[in-house]
C-alpha cells in the first residue's frame, strides 16, 4: 500500500511537471505577442541612437511585432544598462548600448547592477574604428610623425577627449602605449566640441569616431592620419592602417551592441539575434553602416560573445594599467 502510494505521488508529480513545460512551450514558441522595447542607453540623435532604429525598421516585420526604441540616457550609459539589467528577462526589453558597455564596469566597481555578468549578448550591430585626426594645417601628416613629436616634447603633446574612461580616452591611452609615448588629456563635455577644438587648432589631436569624422575628413575640415581597424576603411581608402604605420595591438572601436537581461530564455535570445542578423544583411543597411565608417562583425552571436569578452577584458587592463578614475 505504501509502494503504491508513492508510486502514484511519484506519478502525479511527474505529469504536473510535464504539464508545465508543455504549457511553458507555446508561449515561448509564440514569442514575441507584444511590442519590443530597444532601451538606448544615449539619447536621441547619437551613434547609438542611430543604429538602433536602422536596425529595429529592418527587425520589425522579421519578428512580427512592432519595435519600439526608447532613449534612457545618463551616467555614460549605466542608467539605460540598469534599467534594461533589472527588467523581466522575457525578451521584451533589450539594451543597445555602445563600447562603454564593456568599460563601465571596471571604471564604475559599484554599480548596482552585475556588470557584463547581468546581460546575454544579442550581437554586434557594427564596430566603428577609432580615426587618429589632426587639425588640417598640422605638421602631423603620419603616425610616424605624431610619435617623433610627442618623444621629442613628451609635455607639450596634447590630445582632445570627451573624459576618462570614454572611448576616445581609452583609444588614446591604447595607441600611447603601443607606441611608447605620452600625450596629455584636453577633456571636453562631448565628441562635437573636441572635435570643433580640433578643426580650430586649439588641440592638435583627436581619436574620433569613424562615423562622427568621415564628413569633415572629407571636407577638409580635418586631416586623418590613421584608422584603428585591421583594415583600411571603404570610406576612407586612401588613409592608412595604425598597424601600417609601424605601430601594432593598437586596434580601438566605438561599437554597438544588442543585450537582453541575464535568464531570457535561449530561444527568445536565439530569435532575436537571427532577425538582427537578417537586418545587418539588408543591403540599405550594410550600405549605411559602411557610409559611416562602420564594419559589420562576421560570425554572428558566436563572434560577438568573443568579441565583447575581448573587448571587456582589454577595458579592465587599460584600467588596472593606467589607474584611470572617472571624471
Amino acid at each position: 500500500m505504501n509502494n503504491s502510494s508513492g508510486f502514484f505521488s511519484f506519478l502525479r508529480n511527474t505529469l504536473a511537471m510535464v504539464a508545465t513545460v508543455l504549457l511553458a512551450l507555446p508561449a515561448q514558441a509564440a514569442w514575441p505577442e507584444q511590442p519590443i522595447t530597444f532601451v538606448v542607453s544615449y539619447p536621441a540623435g547619437g551613434g547609438a541612437d542611430l543604429m538602433a532604429r536602422l536596425v529595429a525598421e529592418q527587425m520589425a516585420p522579421v519578428l512580427g511585432q512592432s519595435v519600439v526604441v526608447e532613449n534612457r540616457g545618463g551616467a555614460g550609459g549605466v542608467i539605460g544598462a540598469a534599467y534594461v539589467a533589472n527588467a523581466k528577462p522575457d525578451g521584451y526589453t533589450v539594451l543597445v548600448d555602445a563600447a562603454s558597455f564593456s568599460i563601465n564596469p571596471s571604471l564604475f566597481p559599484k554599480l548596482s547592477y552585475d556588470g557584463v555578468r547581468a546581460f546575454e549578448p544579442v550581437g554586434v550591430l557594427a564596430r566603428f574604428p577609432s580615426v587618429i585626426v589632426v587639425t588640417p594645417n598640422s605638421a602631423v601628416k603620419t603616425v610616424a610623425d605624431l610619435v617623433k613629436q610627442a618623444k621629442a616634447d613628451p609635455g607639450g603633446s596634447f590630445y582632445a577627449s570627451t573624459g576618462n574612461g570614454s572611448a576616445q580616452n581609452f583609444a588614446a591611452v591604447l595607441f600611447m602605449q603601443q607606441a611608447g609615448i605620452k600625450m596629455n588629456q584636453v577633456p571636453f563635455k562631448g565628441g562635437a566640441q573636441a572635435m570643433t577644438a580640433v578643426m580650430g587648432g586649439q588641440v592638435p589631436v583627436f581619436f574620433a569616431n569613424a562615423a562622427s569624422s568621415i564628413s569633415n575628413v572629407k571636407s577638409g575640415l580635418l586631416r586623418a592620419v590613421a584608422v584603428a581597424s585591421p583594415t583600411r576603411l571603404a570610406a576612407l581608402p586612401d588613409v592608412p592602417t595604425i598597424a601600417e604605420s609601424g605601430v601594432a595591438g593598437a586596434e580601438s572601436y566605438e561599437w554597438n551592441g544588442m543585450f537582453v537581461p541575464r535568464g531570457t530564455p535561449p530561444e527568445i535570445v536565439d530569435r532575436l539575434a537571427a532577425a538582427l542578423d537578417r537586418a545587418l544583411a539588408a543591403p540599405s543597411v550594410a550600405q549605411r553602416i559602411q557610409d559611416l565608417g562602420g564594419q559589420r562583425l562576421p560570425g554572428g552571436r558566436v563572434a560577438a560573445v568573443d568579441f565583447i569578452r575581448e573587448q571587456s577584458d582589454l577595458a579592465t587592463r587599460i584600467v588596472r594599467a593606467n589607474n584611470i578614475q572617472p571624471d
